[in-house]
């Protein structure tokens, strides 16, 4: 795929992607737990909600959208959220689907969210 692609091609779609569900995840008011400065449009981490069993969040994520993001690891254990946004991963199918089931997943948890913009917020980052 990288081959066929290019090298600064697939650089230019991996960060158009993070624009993306860095615009979804704005609208729903998360945030991200790296300084945009810093961040790598591959790996996105996003700081749990206060109030939020992290890891119920991503067990229905995987259960009932067999969609699987990852946990924060060492000191972040708990308090931030994984997502990333790799190779063929890195599309616009896939950055709409995780933050559709995100968002619906935290709405029933009742999670401080603003609900039914980020997947607008994401295909307007994209246009």
């Amino acid at each position: 795929m990288l081959q066929e692609e290019g090298l600064e091609n697939s650089w230019a779609r991996h960060r158009n992607f993070h624009l993306a569900l860095r615009a979804g995840i704005e609208a729903m008011g998360l945030s991200f737990y790296v300084s945009e400065k810093d961040r790598l449009p591959q790996l996105n981490a996003i700081t749990v909600p206060q109030g939020v069993d992290e890891a119920e969040v991503r067990a229905r994520l995987l259960n009932d959208y067999n969609l699987e993001i990852g946990a924060g690891l060492g000191s972040l254990a708990g308090k931030v959220w994984r997502i990333g946004l790799m190779g063929y991963g890195a599309n616009r199918k896939n950055v709409l689907y995780c933050l559709g089931a995100l968002e619906a997943v935290l709405a029933e948890l009742r999670a401080p969210i603003t609900r039914g913009l980020a997947a607008d917020s994401a295909s307007r980052a994209l246009a």
